[in-house]
Formats: C-alpha cells, structure tokens, sequence
C-alpha cells in the first residue's frame, strides 16, 4: 500500500488547534499518530486540540514534558506522550510505553516519536509541524499514512478538515 499524505497551512494557535480537534473527531482506539517538529513548531498546541476533539475538557490537558504520560477519558481514551527526554528504546521500555501502545484500547498522540525508531509502529499516521520563519507565510502541517490504519484516519481527518 502506498502511503496517503495531506497537507494544510495554518496561521495561527487557534487554527493549529482546530485542525487537531478535527484529527480528534476521527480518532478511534489504536489509532497511532506521531507527532513530528522543532521545538515551538506546534505540536502540544496541535494536540490540544486533538484531545479536545476527543471530547476532553481543555482544561485538562498538559503537556507531558516531565510526565511524559498523560492518559485522558473523553469519547474515547486518549494516550499523550512526550519522548523528548528519552534516550533510547531501553528508556522507553522502562515507562511501560510499548504495553501500552500495543493494548489497542486507546488512540495515541506521540510528539518526538521520532528520537526512538521503534517507538512508531509500522501502521502510524505522522504529522509533521513546520514553523515558518515569517508568521506571515503560516505553519505547514503535512501528514503522511503508513498502513491501512493511519490510510483510514488520515481520509477521515482529511474529509472533516478539508485536505
């Protein structure tokens, strides 16, 4: 299967947020999307909006920084995850991530997935955020689907957000 992609420019937090709460509307249980950008590219912002999409009152999410972990209940439950800190698969292992990846009974949202290669399962939507160096040229937020899970979610959240 070839791997589906989209792309969308956004301008502003709000519409970064928007954009996550219309992945959120889609999202089911064992669903898996990497989240992937520098540092203030959007990605907690983009999450935001994904868990509040979920049905999560914004109010209580965070971001996982430190936790590295936060599980939310909303339409359906809500794995945040932060690998930021971590150094490699055996710091991973150590958090009981990959249990929790694989159980299925949750969609997942794992910004900095991509500092551990096998914390991305082959079957993951990524969502790449770029900051622009200008605001006035806008955030460019593309994904890629591997998989025919990510392929799903990806036509789904397209569908729902125009893409």
């Amino acid at each position: 299967m070839e791997p589906l992609t989209a792309s969308w420019v956004t301008h502003s937090a709000q519409e970064t947020r928007r954009l996550g709460a219309a992945l959120g509307r889609v999202l089911q249980p064992g669903d898996f999307v990497a989240l992937v950008g520098d540092l203030g590219a959007g990605k907690t912002e983009f999450a935001r909006g994904a868990a509040e999409g979920c049905g999560v009152p914004a109010d209580e999410v965070a971001s996982p920084t430190f936790a590295l972990v936060h599980r939310y209940h909303g339409r359906i439950p809500l794995v945040h995850a932060d690998l930021y800190r971590l150094l490699d698969e055996d710091d991973l292992y150590g958090t009981g991530y990959f249990e929790m990846r694989d159980a299925g009974d949750a969609a997942l949202l794992v910004e900095w997935a991509e500092r551990i290669a096998s914390a991305t399962p082959a079957d993951a939507l990524t969502v790449r955020l770029e900051s622009p160096p200008d605001e006035v040229a806008g955030r460019s937020i593309c994904a890629l689907a591997r998989g025919p899970t990510a392929g799903r979610l990806l036509a789904s959240w397209a569908a729902t957000a125009g893409g």
